[in-house]
C-alpha cells in the first residue's frame, strides 16, 4: 500500500553531524568483545571504571549462582499445606526465572568477561547445589554422626 512516500513513524534520524553522532552512541555490540567499557543491564552501568566493571562481573556471577541454587533447593517439606506449598513454589519459580532473564540480558551485552562470569556462576552453582556433591556431603554427615555417636557410647 502506497502512502505517498511517507513511512508513518518510521522516519530515519537526521543525517547531519549531530544525528550521526547520536546514532553512533546508541549502537550496541553485536559480536563478542573484550573490555571494561560496556553497558550491562542498565544505561551507563558499570561505566568506564575498572572497579565498577569488576563489581558488574561479580553481580552477574552471583546472580547465576543464585539461579542455580533456586533451581535445586527444596524449600517445601513433606506434609506441608498443598495450597501454601504451591504458592511458595510459584513465587520461587517467578524469582528464579526473573533472575535467569537478568543473567541472559547481561550476557546479551556481548562482553566476553560478562559471558565468562555467567557461565562460571552457573557452573559453580550447579556444582554446589545440583551435582552429586550434595549427596556425598549428606553421606559424609551421616557417617560423621554415626562415628560421633559410637565414640560417645564407648566412653
Amino acid at each position: 500500500m502506497d502512502h505517498g512516500g511517507h513511512q508513518h513513524g518510521m522516519e530515519p534520524p537526521p543525517m547531519d553531524g549531530e544525528g550521526m553522532q547520536n546514532m553512533n552512541h546508541m549502537m550496541m555490540h553485536m559480536t563478542f568483545f573484550w573490555g571494561k567499557n560496556a553497558e550491562i543491564l542498565f544505561s551507563g552501568w558499570p561505566g568506564t571504571r575498572s572497579g565498577m566493571y569488576a563489581l558488574a562481573l561479580i553481580v552477574v556471577f552471583m546472580l547465576a549462582v543464585i539461579v542455580e541454587w533456586l533451581s535445586h533447593c527444596k524449600l517445601i517439606k513433606d506434609g506441608s499445606n498443598h495450597v501454601a506449598a504451591g504458592l511458595i513454589q510459584t513465587l520461587m519459580h517467578a524469582i528464579r526465572i526473573g533472575l535467569a532473564y537478568m543473567v541472559m540480558l547481561a550476557v546479551m551485552s556481548f562482553n566476553v568477561g560478562v559471558f565468562i562470569a555467567a557461565v562460571a556462576g552457573h557452573t559453580l552453582g550447579f556444582f554446589l547445589f545440583g551435582s552429586l556433591l550434595q549427596t556425598v556431603l549428606h553421606v559424609v554427615r551421616i557417617g560423621l554422626t554415626l562415628i560421633a555417636n559410637a565414640c560417645c557410647h564407648v566412653f
